[in-house]
Order: structure tokens, then sequence, then C-alpha cells
């Protein structure tokens, strides 16, 4: 990267940043807002790291939603989405209503939508598409479900037919589960090979593996929520050989940050980013360029 711009060590740095690549902001696309009631447990949740996931996790930005989103604006997210997920059966139709109404009040938001593998899935699934939804969240190991289950198999079919983005944390880390890990992902993506999967945390811990299912099938992409960051490196670290492997595949890369439930600053994660070194083209695809065609905004103005 340029010496000439320097990692954003703060908050208030991240748009010079930006704006030093020429970008019109960024566009996030791992940030949860949730029903208050629901927020209010996950950090809970996370209050007792320890307990949880053998190491402590602090949430930084324990803010009012309102305060939230001024923070985003702050930094120059101009495209987010809400991800909501269940945990058990009976609560994706409520949180995709939810999360409905919070996108036609919140500009910047991209509506999104969840399921659960249960009766009346594929119903709602498509009734969510039809009210305007872009971009889905599933979550394996909170859901402690098969992604290949048959029951999501039409599912499946309706997102990549929409060419709809669906965020998909299937990786084993911090926590394993009884589905988690690449394989039950390269299942369903045999059947939908068009699926426009998103990898959250970029796979975290089976980096390469999940890299591995970018370069099988042309629509997944990988999002680098908390990816490279000093927290993670402690216990899911990059491997070395994986550095040209992300410098192959510039396209596929997109911003994810997990705000507001991160132990760090939104800043640190752009620096981790920053510190790879794969250039300034690199950063303005996975800062803004990626998520936007994946969503279908508008290219920025490149003149």
């Amino acid at each position: 990267m340029s010496a000439h711009l320097p990692a954003p060590r703060t908050d208030a740095e991240v748009p010079a940043y930006w704006r030093g690549l020429g970008l019109p902001g960024l566009v996030d696309l791992h940030v949860h807002f949730l029903p208050d009631r629901m927020q209010q447990k996950v950090w809970s949740f996370f209050d007792a790291g320890e307990e949880n996931y053998g190491t402590s996790w602090p949430v930084h930005y324990r803010l009012t939603e309102s305060e939230r989103l001024v923070r985003l604006r702050e930094l120059g997210v101009v495209a987010f989405p809400t991800l909501p997920y269940p945990h058990k059966p009976g609560m994706s139709r409520w949180l995709n209503e939810w999360s409905a109404e919070f996108a036609r009040r919140t500009p910047g938001c991209v509506q999104s939508a969840t399921f659960f593998p249960e009766a009346g899935v594929v119903d709602y699934v498509g009734a969510a598409i039809a009210d305007g939804a872009r971009m889905f969240k599933v979550h394996v190991q909170v859901g402690g479900y098969d992604p290949a289950d048959p029951v999501l198999d039409p599912v499946w079919g309706l997102l990549a037919d929409a060419r709809l983005p669906v965020t998909i944390h299937s990786g084993s880390s911090p926590m394993p589960g009884a589905h988690t890990g690449p394989e039950p992902i390269r299942t369903v993506l045999s059947r939908h090979p068009q699926l426009a999967a998103v990898i959250a945390h970029m796979g975290m811990h089976e980096y390469h593996e999940h890299l591995d299912l970018a370069l099988q099938f042309d629509r997944v992409h990988l999002d680098t929520t908390m990816f490279g960051t000093d927290y993670v490196e402690q216990f899911a670290p990059l491997p070395p050989d994986l550095l040209p492997r992300l410098a192959a595949l510039p396209e596929r890369i997109v911003l994810g940050s997990d705000f507001p439930t991160i132990a760090y600053a939104y800043a640190h994660q752009i620096e981790a980013l920053h510190r790879l070194d794969l250039g300034a083209d690199w950063m303005r695809g996975v800062l803004h360029d990626n998520g936007a065609r994946l969503l279908g905004l508008p290219p920025r103005s490149t003149a």
C-alpha cells in the first residue's frame, strides 16, 4: 500500500482513508441490527465470552440503535444490512418483518431476511423476496442445522434464481458446530452452483477450504469479518500461504465488520486489511466495489 495512505488507527481516521482511495464510502456486508430485546440477549452472550468461547469478548459498540446508526454514518458506511438469524423454529418470519420495517425507515440499509429448516420456510422466504429483501443470512453453528437439509433445497433454489446474496456463517471458529465446515456448503453449492454464497469471516478458521469454494463456484464470495485482526490472530491466525490466493481473487472478497458486536474499533478491521499489503486496487474492491456489485448498487464513478 502506498506510504502516502497510512492505515486508519482510529474511527475518526476512516473517512480520510476511503477518500484517499477515491471511494464514495464503504459497503459493509456484515453489520447486524436486531430488535432491541434480542440485541441485548446477544450482547449478554458475548459478555460471557470466556465461558462460551474461551476468550473475553468485550462489545466495543454497546450503543443505542440511533447512536449506532450515527456511528456508521460517521465512518462513511453507505450500504449495510441487518443480517438477522434465528436459533430455533418460529423466529424467522417476525425477524424478516422487523428487518423490512427497519430498512424502510433507515437510509443506506439493505433489507435483509433469514430462514430456518421448518414448515412454511419456502412460503415466507418467497414473501420476503417479494417484499424487497436484497440479502439473506444464515448461521449454521447458532442454528445447529445442516444447510443441505432437503427442506431447504427449494429455498436455496429460490435464492439462486433471484441472484440474491446469502451470508453464511459456516466456519468452525470460534466454536465448531455439528454442521460447520466447508463440506455442507459444498453440497448446497453442488445442487445450486449459481447461488451467491457469501462466506462469513472468510470461513474462519478453514480459510483455504472455503477459498476453494470460490474457485469452484463462480458466485461464491467471502467477507472479511474479523479477518486478520489482532483479536482473531490469537486463535485463528492467517496462514502465510493464504495471501497469494487472496491476491488472485480480487473480485470475490467483500468488506464485513460484524459491527456492533466486535471487541475493537471498526478502524482496526480496515487497518488489518491494509497491512496485508495487497494493493490499492484490491482495497477499493473489498471496501466498496465488490459489495456494491453484489448488491446491484450503481458502480462508482472512476472519472
